[in-house]
């Protein structure tokens, strides 16, 4: 199957569900160009799908939508002439009819700027229907955006969607309303809100592209649990607005490198295709994942095991580094640069025990001494206490010894700045 990053609303199979991922990825990733050449289209945005799921944060994506509108705000880190989005059905078990759809500036909370409404179409039509486990590009809309501009989509649904594919843990505000709402330039009716994304996977721009994108690959470090909600302060934030080159956020909470989980997404070598090769532009992917892998295991032992935490087998340093070598060949097999990103401290989280201690250590030895990739960036020196190098600094802990706060995101795009 051929796929053309550039052919409006071209509708191609994605992630099919857990059993299939890594030939469906594999098949929709083999025909994109190589990400380090010039591109006419550049990924501004991006959040990778999910299966429909609760036990998150309130979300609305088992009970879906009908007769409803769903307004989306984001902020791109690539700026251009027009603008088109990604939306997905990944884990969808009948096709989604999308009613309408528009991208705006954006104002105040729901609020669009006057005047900045854009009809999306998609294949000429202002309706389209995207078949299970699909995805799909809207065609473009003569929308010039500024990189770090915030755009907002609304989505209308006049049937009845059934459970969601979205993006579980997004540290900002989506909005409902009852009805047709796609042209409101006011967000009055938009009465209730939840921090998810649903079925937006991604915003692209062209015009001016320039094919050195950045992708940031991981969990919930990388998708920025422990920054300030609404504030744009994840670590992928930080890095666009110090390096004036775009960025993609592909990280989800709790994700696996070793294991698919029906909470915490595929397993990272699963969904590699779909999250980082097949965003265009992009040149240079940074693998931060593995103590998820490391820790679920550890996390069990506690006073509060979390039923969410499974699989959780106990994995050894080798197994870890023969996921990060399968990233390591996908991304050189498409021409990207593949940078290492060590683990973080995480002694006295729920996720420390003397397995994790050992074998994050083994793990941190080998990305700094391999030369497996092709730069490393070293997080856990970055942000480890003076006094307990096993441990976040305070100054940096979100206060689960796990998680930065928006203080250590921006050290981590610091660091990160200098290697790129």
């Amino acid at each position: 199957m051929k796929v053309n990053t550039n052919m409006n609303a071209s509708v191609r199979r994605a992630a099919a569900p857990l059993a299939a991922a890594a030939a469906a990825l594999a098949l929709l990733g083999s025909a994109q160009p190589s990400a380090a050449q010039p591109v006419g289209w550049g990924a501004a945005w991006a959040a990778s799908p999910q299966l429909p799921a609760t036990g998150f944060t309130p979300n609305w994506s088992q009970e879906g939508f009908s007769h409803q509108s769903v307004r989306q705000v984001v902020r791109v880190t690539e700026g251009g002439d027009r603008a088109r989005i990604r939306l997905s059905n990944a884990y969808g078990t009948s096709p989604l009819t999308i009613t309408g759809a528009t991208i705006a500036r954006t104002g105040r909370g729901a609020d669009v700027q006057p005047g900045s409404t854009r009809e999306l179409t998609f294949g000429g039509k202002k309706s389209v229907s995207i078949p299970a486990h699909g995805e799909l590009r809207s065609d473009a809309a003569q929308l010039a955006l500024k990189p770090l501009e915030s755009v907002t989509l609304t989505l209308y649904f006049a049937g009845t969607t059934g459970p969601a594919t979205f993006h579980a843990q997004g540290f900002a505000d989506t909005f409902r309303a009852e009805g047709d709402h796609r042209a409101d330039a006011s967000g009055r009716a938009f009465t209730e809100s939840t921090q998810s994304w649903y079925y937006l996977s991604g915003v692209e721009v062209g015009g001016r592209a320039r094919g050195d994108g950045i992708a940031l690959f991981g969990d919930s470090i990388t998708d920025g649990f422990g920054s300030t909600p609404g504030a744009n302060h994840r670590y992928s934030d930080a890095l666009a607005e110090q390096t004036g080159r775009p960025v993609v956020n592909a990280g989800i909470g709790g994700n696996l490198v070793l294991n698919d989980s029906a909470w915490y997404g595929e397993r990272s070598t699963a969904r590699f295709g779909r999250d980082v090769l097949d965003q265009p532009g992009v040149s240079t992917v940074v693998v931060l994942e593995g103590l998820n892998d490391i820790g679920f295991s550890e996390a069990q032992k506690g006073p509060k095991p979390q039923p969410t935490y499974k699989p959780a087998p106990v994995v050894s340093s080798a197994e870890l580094i023969a996921g990060y070598r399968e990233l390591i060949r996908q991304a050189h097999g498409r021409g990207l640069k593949a940078v290492g990103a060590t683990l973080l401290p995480l002694k006295g989280s729920d996720h420390w025990g003397a397995h994790s201690a050992r074998v994050s250590d083994e793990v941190n030895d080998w990305i700094r001494g391999s030369g497996a990739f092709d730069a490393v960036v070293d997080f856990d020196k970055a942000l480890a206490s003076k006094t307990d190098p096993d441990r976040l600094a305070a100054a940096y802990d979100s206060g689960d010894a796990l998680h930065p706060n928006d203080a250590g995101y921006r050290a981590m795009a610091e660091a990160l700045a200098k290697v790129l």
